[in-house]
C-alpha cells in the first residue's frame, strides 16, 4: 500500500489492498461499483485514495494520496506514446480535476486522469475526466482537454481505449512530420538571474554556444530566483512550465546556464523527460567538436573524463549489486549480497588508467612545444602572443597580419565560438622591429569550467613567453567591457596580468560609434577592423613601440648584470 497510511485501521487498509482485486472492461476508465468503492474508502479515511488501472483493466497500483503522490511505475515512455494506464481517485472534499491532477497527466503521459467527487455519506457524485492534445492543437486548453463531466453510473461509457488509440496516431503522425523537417536537435535555454547585471548578457552567450554545438534555440528563459532550489534550482511549477513549452515546441534539450551537480542533472531529467546539459557540459562538447590537433583532443579528453568522472553514481548505483546494509556484505535481501560496486568501480578504474595515460601524452607534447619554445629565443625572434574572448575575431587578425590568405598558412577564422583551439604560431613583420612571431591562443570565456582550464593550462602557459601580448576585444559586442574584463581576470589568475599589452578594439566597423569611443578612452585600444583592414597601421605601430620598449629593457638588465659581473671579478 502506497501513501500516507499512517493512522489507518487494519480493517481500511485490507478494506484498500482488497481494490487490486477489481477487474473492469479493458478501455473503459472504471466501472460504478469501483467508483462507489473508491468514495466509500475516501470519506471513511478522509484522504485522498486512488488506482492506477493498465490497458488490461487490472489495478496495478493504490495511493493513499493526491495525484502528484501517487506511487507510479518506473516505466519508460516512447516519444510517441502514453504511458499505458490511467489514474482513477477519489476527492473527498469533492470539486472538479485539480492543477495537480492534470500536471500528472501532462507530467507522467498517463493515458486519462479522472476524479471522482464524494458526497455526503461517501457516496459518489459526478466524475471529471481528461485526457492529453496532440503537440499544436488549439483548444480551451494546451496540454489537455477536460471532458464533460458524467454521474458515476455513467462512468463505463466514455470509450478511453478508442480515444488512446487515435490520440497516439495523431502524436506518432505529427512527429513523424516534424522528424523530416528537423535536421538537429531543438534546444530551450535556462538561465538564472540572481541580482547579476548582466544575466541577459549572459543567456544570449549561453544562446551562442548552443548554436556552435549545432543545437537550435527555440526559446530562452530568464528565471530570476533569489534563492535557488536545492535539487531543481527553478521549483517544480518552473519545471512544469518548460515541459509543456517543450512538448509545444517540439524541443528535446534542456540546457541550463548554471553548472549542475549530478544529483541535480538526474533530478530535473526525472521531472521534465527531456535531455539534460549544463553549460560546462556545453563547452566540453564544443572543445569536442573543434579539437585538431594532437594536443588539443587530448586535452579535451581529459577535461570530459573529468568531468564525467563524479558522475558515474547514477550508472553505478543502478547495477549494483549491494543489499540495504550501507555496502556491508553481510546485509541486504536475498540475491542483493555480492562484492559491492562491481560496474562502478570498474568504471572508474578504467577512467583513472585512461586519465593517468592522457597526462604522460600531454607531457611528451609540453616538451617538444618547450623545445620550439627554447628554439625560437635562440633565434631573438619577438613573440607576441594574440589573447582575447573567443569569437573577438583573433584569427582573423593573425591571417591579416601574416598575408595568410590561403592554406596551409591561413589560420581556420569562423564566426563561432572557440572555432580554433590549439595555439597557432605565425611568422610576420613589422617595420622598425623585423620579424616577428605572432601567436593565435585558444580563446578565453568567462566561468571557464574548472576541468577545463586545469587541462589548457599548460597551453596557456605559453602566454608567458610571449614579449607582449595584444588583447582582441569585440568592440561590436553590447559586453565588450564585461569581456574584457573577464579576459583580465584569466590572465591575472595566470600570472600574466602585469605583462605589456596592446588592446585591439577589433569590429570598429560594425560598433556603435559612441560605444567605440568610450572604450577607446576606458582602454588606451586601437580601433580596428581585421575584416575590413581597418587602423591595422596604427596597430602595428603600437606593437613595434611596445616590443622597442620591452627590448630596451631587457638591453639594459644585460648591461646591469654585466656591469655587476665585472665588479664581482
Amino acid at each position: 500500500m502506497h501513501g500516507n497510511t499512517s493512522g489507518l485501521r487494519p480493517s481500511q487498509l485490507k478494506a484498500l489492498g482488497n481494490l487490486y482485486r477489481r477487474r473492469i472492461e479493458p478501455g473503459r476508465i472504471g466501472s460504478p461499483e469501483l467508483a462507489r468503492n473508491l468514495a466509500e474508502l475516501s470519506h471513511d479515511v478522509r484522504r485522498e485514495v486512488g488506482v492506477l488501472i493498465d490497458r488490461r483493466g487490472r489495478v496495478i497500483s493504490v495511493s493513499v494520496a493526491d495525484a502528484k503522490a501517487t506511487e507510479f511505475p518506473d516505466l519508460r515512455m516512447g516519444e510517441n506514446r502514453l504511458a499505458g494506464f490511467h489514474l482513477l481517485h477519489a476527492h473527498p472534499k469533492g470539486g472538479p480535476l485539480s492543477k495537480g491532477d492534470l500536471s500528472t497527466l501532462f507530467l507522467k503521459r498517463l493515458d486519462a486522469v479522472s476524479a471522482v467527487e464524494v458526497r455526503q455519506e461517501g457516496q459518489p457524485g459526478l466524475v471529471h475526466t481528461a485526457h492529453l492534445t496532440p503537440p499544436g492543437t488549439i483548444g480551451e486548453e494546451e496540454d489537455w482537454r477536460i471532458l464533460p463531466p458524467v454521474s458515476s453510473h455513467q462512468i463505463d461509457e466514455f470509450d478511453l481505449g478508442a480515444q488512446v488509440s487515435a490520440l497516439e496516431e495523431e502524436i506518432a503522425r505529427a512527429a513523424v512530420g516534424r522528424e523530416s523537417k528537423k535536421d538537429r536537435e531543438r534546444a530551450i535555454l535556462v538561465q538564472i538571474d540572481q541580482g547579476e547585471f548582466d544575466a541577459e548578457e549572459r543567456l544570449d552567450e549561453l544562446a551562442e554556444l548552443a548554436r556552435t554545438a549545432g543545437a537550435e534555440v527555440v526559446h530562452k528563459e530568464l528565471v530570476y530566483r533569489r534563492n535557488l532550489k536545492a535539487g531543481t534550482l527553478v521549483g517544480a511549477g518552473k519545471l512544469e512550465e518548460l515541459t509543456s513549452r517543450a512538448y509545444h515546441l517540439d524541443a528535446d534539450l534542456l540546457i541550463f546556464g548554471q553548472e549542475l551537480g549530478p544529483a541535480q542533472a538526474r533530478e530535473i531529467e526525472a521531472a521534465t523527460g527531456l535531455k539534460i546539459l549544463d553549460r560546462t557540459q556545453l563547452i566540453l562538447d564544443i572543445f569536442a567538436l573543434h579539437a585538431q590537433g594532437v594536443e588539443s583532443r587530448l586535452q579535451v579528453e581529459l577535461a570530459q573524463l573529468r568531468y564525467m568522472k563524479p558522475r558515474l553514481l547514477g550508472a553505478g548505483a543502478a547495477l549494483s549489486r549491494i543489499g540495504g546494509s550501507a555496502g556491508s556484505s553481510a546485509g541486504g535481501a536475498i540475491g542483493t549480497r555480492g562484492p559491492g560496486e562491481t560496474k562502478l568501480e570498474l568504471d572508474r578504474r578504467r577512467i583513472n588508467d585512461r586519465l593517468s595515460f592522457l597526462e604522460k601524452q600531454l607531457e611528451n607534447v609540453s616538451q617538444r612545444r618547450e623545445e620550439r619554445r627554447k628554439s625560437r629565443e635562440r633565434n631573438d625572434v619577438p613573440v607576441v602572443s594574440i589573447v582575447g574572448y573567443t569569437n573577438a575575431g583573433k584569427s582573423t587578425l593573425l591571417n591579416t597580419f601574416t598575408h595568410a590568405a590561403e592554406e596551409p598558412r591561413r589560420v581556420l577564422a569562423e564566426n563561432k565560438l572557440f572555432a580554433t583551439l590549439r595555439p597557432t604560431s605565425r611568422q610576420g613583420f613589422i617595420h622598425g622591429v623585423g620579424p616577428v612571431v605572432l601567436t593565435d591562443t585558444v580563446g578565453f570565456i568567462r566561468d571557464l569550467p574548472k576541468d577545463l582550464t586545469r587541462a589548457f593550462r599548460s597551453t596557456l602557459e605559453e602566454i608567458g613567453d610571449a614579449d607582449v601580448l595584444l588583447h582582441v576585444v569585440d568592440a561590436a559586442s553590447p559586453g565588450a567591457d564585461t569581456r574584457l574584463d573577464a579576459v583580465n581576470r584569466i590572465l591575472e589568475e595566470l600570472g600574466f596580468r602585469d605583462m605589456p599589452t596592446v588592446v585591439a578594439l577589433n569590429k570598429a566597423d560594425a560598433a556603435d560609434p559612441e560605444q567605440l569611443a568610450r572604450e577607446v578612452e576606458r582602454t588606451d585600444g586601437i580601433a580596428v577592423s581585421a575584416l575590413r583592414n581597418i587602423g591595422l597601421a596604427e596597430l602595428k605601430e603600437a606593437l613595434a613601440d611596445a616590443i622597442g620598449q620591452v627590448q630596451r629593457a631587457e638591453l639594459a638588465q644585460r648591461e646591469e648584470e654585466r656591469e655587476r659581473s665585472a665588479q664581482y671579478r
